[in-house]
């Protein structure tokens, strides 16, 4: 039975249909063209789904849409609305992505962080990313690149 969920999205108000068992990661996909959330391991482990949800960091492959009713949902297209962020820069300049699969993941991840913590050490930004994986870059440019907007702040 397909019922109509709305959502602050992005900041816009995103209304869809969906089944009780659709995944929001599929339902950001496939029905409102938010293609930052990457299809990934599909369990929760890798980060490539990560989402902002009221603010919090979640898996989209791990939450049905239907959950997300009245809710605000952020993806990493809604962090730099109003262009870059700082932390978008800081990431750019210490070249911290090469094919960018995990990026958006790592930029919400990061940016929740900052939120919350605007000044955190380095064992905590590593606390923060652990669950967003990289096979690319080693984790170093994206540590410094946090750690640089950290010291700004």
């Amino acid at each position: 039975m397909k019922k109509t969920i709305t959502m602050n999205l992005n900041g816009d108000l995103r209304s869809v249909e969906v089944e009780p068992g659709d995944i929001l990661l599929d339902v950001l996909r496939t029905r409102l063209g938010i293609k930052s959330p990457k299809i990934g391991c599909e369990k929760g482990d890798c980060g490539a789904c990560t989402i902002l949800l009221n603010g919090k960091v979640v898996r989209s492959c791990l939450i049905l849409a239907i959950e997300v009713d009245g809710q605000e949902v952020t993806t990493v297209e809604g962090i730099g609305r109003n262009g870059a962020t700082r932390l978008q820069k800081a990431f750019v300049e210490q070249n911290s992505f090469q094919c960018g699969f995990c990026a958006p993941g790592v930029v919400l991840a990061a940016t929740a962080l900052l939120d919350k913590n605007p000044k955190p050490s380095e064992s905590e930004v590593k606390e923060a990313l652990a669950g967003n994986l990289c096979r690319c870059t080693g984790y170093g440019p994206i540590i410094d690149a946090v750690m640089s907007v950290a010291k700004e702040n």
